[in-house]
């Protein structure tokens, strides 16, 4: 899929968020999300501070390297710290912050030149898979701010993205919980919002995963525990991979509660 593609994709997801949370009142923005310590303007300010992060790298490299640096210094505090610190914007001016942010990042990696790879937090990636990750991770978010607010989501085919990235870093995923990555492609089968299936993987694989796409994007982006999911496992090693699945980069999470969305 071309980058065009999927940065129209992650211009709507955002827009979709955009008009969620551009009509809260002020005391709104307080109210705590599903993940602790997080308020909606902590998530919206992550979403921000994460679009910057991703500008400078796709624009400034060098420049990048010198956050890299600081990230590993602090890694189990370096994000908390980045959206508390731009949470702390008056709501308006942090709504606008974000949305001049996520069009800046859209530029940004429109411009970066055929065959160059990004520098991020976890490996290098190119402009298309860098756009997939933002949205996955507006997605994400967004999750947390939909939750937050007791507000269904109608699921979208844009889920596509979030669960090819997540099905693309299942090894990065089995490295960050120092484990062999298995050496055989699992088959990934995911009804999406349209009834249309989405596979991924051989189609004679002997580890299977099968599930609603939603299901396995909020698994594999840790929106949900597993046992409030339809993920279904064949096989022992996709039955581990779907234990410490993760579609981001960082530190493995902790996950959510089960039961916590009953």
């Amino acid at each position: 899929m071309r980058v065009d593609e999927v940065l129209a994709d992650l211009s709507v997801e955002s827009a979709e968020l955009d008009r969620l949370v551009g009509g809260l009142a002020a005391d709104e923005w307080s109210t705590p999300t599903p993940a602790p310590g997080w308020t909606i303007a902590h998530q919206i300010a992550h979403l921000a501070w994460t679009d910057e992060a991703t500008r400078l790298a796709a624009t400034d490299p060098e420049g990048f390297k010198a956050s890299l640096q600081v990230a590993a210094a602090s890694p189990a505090t370096y994000v908390d710290d980045g959206a508390a610190e731009t949470a702390a914007l008056p709501p308006d001016q942090l709504l606008t912050y974000w949305r001049e942010t996520r069009a800046e990042v859209v530029d940004a990696l429109r411009q970066v030149p055929d065959g160059e790879k990004v520098l991020w937090y976890g490996p290098p990636m190119s402009p298309t898979s860098m756009a997939t990750a933002r949205l996955m991770e507006t997605w994400a978010h967004g999750q947390d701010v939909f939750d937050a607010l007791g507000v269904r989501r109608q699921p979208s085919n844009r889920l596509r993205h979030v669960a090819h990235l997540a099905v693309r870093t299942r090894d990065f995923a089995y490295l960050l919980n120092n484990r062999q990555p298995p050496a055989e492609a699992f088959r990934v089968e995911l009804t999406g919002p349209d009834g249309e299936v989405w596979a991924f993987g051989p189609e004679d694989a002997g580890q299977r995963v099968v599930a609603p796409a939603v299901d396995f994007c909020l698994l594999a982006t840790q929106r949900r525990h597993r046992s409030d999911l339809s993920v279904q496992a064949e096989g022992a090693d996709a039955e581990e991979w779907l234990g410490i699945i993760q579609a981001f980069a960082g530190l493995p999470g902790k996950g959510r509660e089960p039961g916590q969305f009953e």
